[in-house]
C-alpha cells in the first residue's frame, strides 16, 4: 500500500538535509495517518480543517495551500511521526506500537 510514497529526501523532523520544509503530499498523509491509525476525521480535528478538506486532498482533488501542508506536516510531528528518507516512521511510543514505512524508490 504505502512501498512507493516517497520520491524525495528529507531528514529529521520532516525537513529536508538542506533546512528545506518537507513536501507533504497525499501519500505521505495516507501513510503516516496509517502508521498513526488516525481516521481523515482524527486528522481534520488535529489540524482544524474539514474531513472533506483532508479526503479531497488524499484523492487527488485538492491542492492546499503551503499554510496547511504545513498544518498537516506539524500534526503529524506532534503525534511522533518523523518523514526521512525511508518514509514517515514513529518515534513517539506513547500513542502505541513504534513502526516505520519505507520506500525503496529512495
Amino acid at each position: 500500500m504505502v512501498d512507493d510514497i516517497m520520491n524525495h529526501s528529507v531528514g529529521h523532523r520532516g525537513r529536508k538535509a538542506r533546512g528545506e520544509s518537507a513536501v507533504m503530499t497525499p501519500e505521505l498523509s495516507r501513510a503516516a495517518r496509517a502508521l498513526l491509525n488516525w481516521s481523515q476525521v482524527r486528522l481534520a480535528s488535529k489540524c482544524g480543517f474539514s474531513e472533506g478538506t483532508i479526503r479531497d486532498f488524499e484523492n487527488g482533488l485538492r491542492i492546499l495551500r503551503p499554510t496547511k501542508l504545513a498544518a498537516l506536516l506539524h500534526a503529524f510531528e506532534l503525534a511522533g511521526v518523523v518523514f526521512t528518507a525511508g518514509g514517515p516512521s514513529r518515534t513517539n511510543l506513547s500513542e502505541g506500537e513504534p513502526g516505520v514505512i519505507g520506500s525503496n524508490e529512495m
